[in-house]
């Protein structure tokens, strides 16, 4: 594609008038798929605008769907804007009718989970039930949840799933080429939120004690306008911060103005201490908590708690939408939490799920295989090759996820991230899916151990 031919055609050269441009000729079929682009550099030339200029604009097709870069082709076009679609947390690949056992998706095992029927009666009868009234947290779930709070917050509200709580508080936080620093390895989900809204991520490297002080600094000169992180149970490495490490990223944040989110996805399945960057600022830190794996993934409910002006950003974006969560879903939850026989099921399965975990991560270490952390639904597992150990876990029916998915580069080490939460309980079930993962993970010969 000429460049000089393709910059008669844009009569704004704003980064958002040559996207529009461009989006109109690849609509209109002028640019089919597999044209090749000009340069960013010979466009912005013609155009007599930067280079950032141009490279905002491709940035903008590139979210969605429109172009792709590739390093000897250059820039192509793939064809017309497509929905933004969550690539790392989608499933890849198809492996046949064999797959037995799903370690992929860290869901609860629905046999731990506490029985909703009581607390649905009970929620039927909330107060101002079908009032268009748009109340951001109920009084009796903001009763239930406030006094276990690791800080005073100044704003609540009840979302749509701990997920929906992170991607509210960051489209509302930053603009599209704002920088967002997270954890690195962190949540697929996480890292597809960030880049459909179209920020520029910025990774923080991570060891046992949870974000690492010199990473965080590393990241903070670049002026992120928030800083995204899982204080406990994280996925997919498994650790927690300490009250230590908390000081330390604390004492880094402080001069800043950026502003925390914290994502306690797990929530009271954890086996370890809640340590909040909300004691040291209260006024710029939320803390959203999901309670769809400890009390029902169908209640569909998270907690949005903290600074009041980030709260109320996100609650005025909802009501473009939905408005409000559900007041029989709120006070379900509301019920749920002040049952004294469901707190010690949800005890009961926080022990069980530790246990699981535990167990395997045992196992593997017996056979050479070192696992991190200590809380979490998932296991964090070191592959010497990561897309032959997926083909070696499939032929014996075992489907994981791969490493690659939860880190913005690929990284030089390779790794599986397996669920632990639905694990069988039988030991010699469990030594025989160790032989396999061992087996795939060490890529060596097959192991003397029924598989």
């Amino acid at each position: 594609m000429d460049s000089s031919w393709l910059a008669q055609r844009i009569a704004d050269p704003s980064a958002r008038g040559i996207a529009a441009a461009l989006t109109d000729l690849i609509r209109q079929g002028t640019l089919p798929p597999q044209t090749r682009l000009p340069t960013v550099r010979g466009l912005a030339r013609e155009l007599g605008v930067s280079s950032g200029t141009v490279a905002e604009a491709w940035s903008e097709l590139r979210r969605h769907g429109m172009i792709r870069t590739e390093r000897r082709r250059g820039t192509v076009v793939l064809g017309p804007p497509d929905v933004p679609r969550p690539i790392r947390y989608e499933r890849i690949g198809h492996w046949g009718d064999r797959l037995a056992i799903d370690l992929t998706i860290a869901s609860p095992d629905a046999a731990l989970l506490p029985p909703l029927e009581s607390a649905l009666t009970a929620a039927a009868r909330a107060d101002g039930l079908n009032d268009y009234a748009r109340e951001t947290i109920t009084p009796r779930l903001r009763a239930a949840v406030e006094p276990g709070w690791p800080f005073r917050a100044g704003g609540w509200l009840a979302v749509g799933g701990g997920y929906e709580g992170v991607q509210l508080l960051c489209q509302t936080a930053a603009l599209p080429g704002d920088r967002i620093a997270i954890e690195e390895p962190t949540g697929a989900r996480l890292l597809d939120i960030l880049e459909t809204i179209g920020v520029e991520i910025v990774p923080v490297a991570c060891d046992e004690r949870g974000p690492v002080p010199g990473a965080l600094a590393k990241a903070l000169r670049a002026r992120p306008v928030a800083f995204v992180y899982q204080p406990r149970g994280q996925s997919p490495c498994g650790h927690a911060v300490t009250a230590e490490r908390s000081a330390e990223l604390a004492a880094l944040l402080e001069p800043t103005g950026t502003l925390v989110v914290e994502d306690d996805g797990i929530g009271e399945l954890s086996v370890s201490p809640m340590v909040s960057m909300g004691s040291y600022f209260p006024d710029r830190t939320v803390l959203v908590r999901s309670y769809s794996k400890s009390h029902g993934p169908d209640l569909r409910i998270a907690v949005v708690g903290g600074a009041a002006d980030a709260v109320e950003r996100v609650r005025v974006l909802r009501s473009f939408g939905t408005g409000w969560t559900s007041r029989i879903l709120q006070d379900t939850l509301a019920h749920l939490l002040g049952d004294a026989a469901v707190r010690e099921r949800v005890g009961h399965a926080r022990d069980v799920y530790a246990r699981r975990r535990a167990g395997l991560a045992a196992e593997l270490a017996a056979r050479g295989v070192r696992t991190g952390g200590g809380d979490g639904l998932v296991l964090w597992v070191p592959v010497r090759d990561e897309p032959a150990a997926l083909v070696t876990l499939a032929a014996h029916g075992i489907s994981v996820a791969p490493g690659s998915r939860y880190v913005v580069e690929p990284a030089a080490a390779h790794h599986l991230r397996l669920a632990t939460a639905r694990l069988t309980d039988d030991p010699a079930e469990l030594s025989a899916l160790a032989d396999v993962i061992a087996l795939a993970a060490l890529g060596g010969r097959r192991l003397n151990a029924a598989t």
